[in-house]
């Protein structure tokens, strides 16, 4: 079969479906590729490069699987096969007449968009893809338009507080957003209402704003969901908190198949100071942020920019095509059991089944539900232990008792022993017990570089067998030679050990 990747028809459009690394994938799968003449062009990938990475310069419409990122122009339609698999972006729940006409021209089409949110599809998720180059982008044009440092300095000229970033919405676009700016030296905050994602936000060095409601509950999807009026109204009023002392806003929201939420209101806008930035990433779906302009960025009254770019993929088309392109090579992969270059569509596959929106002159949208669930698992409750091997902890009476005991065959001891001896007995006895509840009192962890450095205090009985190793008898020059031995090597031991562990710790 043949791959052909088609020229983008959508004006301005800078990324490609398949790149010459992805094309020399594709042929290992045993498929022919194709490219359109300066399909990759706006990426800095020539022509020349696809030849050399095994893909032919001829129309691309004509193959039997066709790539492309946006839908396809009519023109382009119109030059498609019957039967032709179309595998693209093409937001199957709200553009409802593209989903027609491609059921209508009989053509398979596979929605990259449509990537169900399990683990083995994760390798597929075009959308994870784009909104991580996506929010990292966003801060980068925040960035751009706002006046200040994003890393607070103290300089001979005063000193510059650090920029306040929040980032509505911890997806992956936001989590990037994050990241990027919390590297660049901002005070970082976020917001979601899936509060498993508090820990993800502190992990990269952000503040978690929490919004208490009975409606905030882990996610079953993956996705956020919308939240009912009680919710929206906590989530107001922090918002206008916020907007009056951050100065820079990242929002994500976007709910699947719906318009996107408005979060922020003109009147928050208005509170903001002026040079202060918000980038509204859900602008291509009606945007967060009242007063967004999409594929725009417009200044407020009161010199607030809103910035409504829905390209910022886009921005960096290298980048952004290969990692569309792997994802594309991971479908084909999956739809490719035998690497013999045919491609088998199976339906009992619920990733595949999930992205097929048309098939044969037949509408398969949408699928049927995957059940995919955030929350950590259940663990069984444990068996009821048996009593007889359940070891129960010494009660108090009996350790008096046994302390009492080992005091008793001490002091005994002590009598009878010669006098210079008692001393140390008594020396001896008190050592063991300041040295079990101090030894007791360290946490687990720290046991081994502790007794590796203690270990050191055994060059004491080096020092006394070396004292003792001149003696006449033959009994006492024996003990004396092993513990020199054993001594030693528990000294060196104890340093060597010591020395591993501090590597480890090592930057090479």
């Amino acid at each position: 079969m043949i791959i052909g990747a088609v020229l983008e028809a959508r004006p301005g459009e800078t990324r490609v479906a398949a790149t010459p690394t992805t094309v020399t994938q594709l042929i290992k799968l045993g498929y022919d590729v194709v490219v359109d003449a300066g399909a990759g062009s706006a990426s800095s990938f020539s022509d020349e490069m696809y030849v050399e990475g095994g893909g032919l310069d001829r129309d691309a419409r004509k193959a039997d699987v066709v790539l492309g990122i946006n839908p396809p122009s009519i023109p382009q339609r119109d030059g498609m096969r019957l039967g032709t698999t179309l595998v693209g972006i093409f937001s199957p729940a709200l553009d409802p007449d593209l989903l027609a006409d491609l059921t209508e021209r009989g053509l398979t089409a596979l929605a990259m968009d449509a990537v169900p949110r399990i683990s083995r599809a994760q390798s597929l998720d075009v959308l994870s893809s784009m909104a991580n180059i996506a929010g990292y982008r966003a801060v980068i044009e925040a960035a751009h338009v706002f006046g200040r440092f994003f890393t607070g300095q103290v300089t001979a000229a005063g000193k510059v507080p650090p920029a306040k970033v929040l980032v509505v919405g911890a997806g992956v676009a936001g989590l990037a957003a994050i990241g990027a700016a919390g590297s660049l030296g901002a005070v970082v905050r976020a917001t979601d209402p899936r509060p498993e994602v508090a820990d993800q936000v502190r992990s990269l060095g952000g503040e978690y704003l929490s919004i208490e409601s009975p409606e905030a509950e882990v996610s079953s999807t993956g996705y956020a969901k919308e939240m009912g009026d009680d919710y929206k109204i906590r989530e107001a009023q922090l918002y206008t908190e916020q907007c009056k002392d951050v100065d820079i806003i990242v929002t994500t929201a976007l709910i699947p198949g719906r318009p996107a939420p408005r979060i922020i209101t003109a009147e928050m806008v208005a509170s903001m100071k002026p040079g202060s930035v918000l980038v509204d990433m859900a602008a291509q779906n009606g945007g967060n942020v009242e007063g967004t302009v999409k594929d725009r960025a417009v200044v407020t009254d009161n010199g607030v920019t809103i910035i409504g770019y829905t390209d910022l993929a886009g921005r960096l088309p290298a980048q952004a095509s290969q990692l569309y392109g792997t994802n594309v090579v991971n479908l084909l992969k999956l739809m490719t059991p035998e690497k013999d270059g045919q491609l088998v569509l199976d339906f009992e596959d619920p990733v595949q089944r999930s992205i097929t929106v048309a098939r044969d002159g037949e509408t398969t949208w949408p699928p049927p539900p995957v059940n995919v669930s955030a929350a950590p698992a259940i663990a069984p409750a444990a068996a009821p232990a048996i009593e007889s091997h359940v070891k129960q902890p010494m009660s108090a009476r009996r350790r008096l008792s046994l302390v009492l005991v080992a005091a008793a065959l001490l002091f005994g001891v002590v009598a009878i022993s010669p006098a210079a001896l008692q001393v140390h007995l008594t020396v001896f006895a008190l050592a063991i017990v300041i040295g079990y509840y101090v030894i007791g009192h360290v946490h687990h962890a720290l046991h081994t570089p502790l007794m590796s450095v203690t270990n050191a205090i055994s060059g004491i009985i080096v020092v006394g067998a070396l004292l003792q190793i001149a003696h006449v008898d033959l009994a006492i020059i024996v003990v004396s030679c092993v513990a020199i031995l054993l001594a030693s090597i528990n000294v060196f031991g104890g340093f060597a050990v010591t020395r591993r562990m501090l590597a480890m710790f090592s930057r090479s």
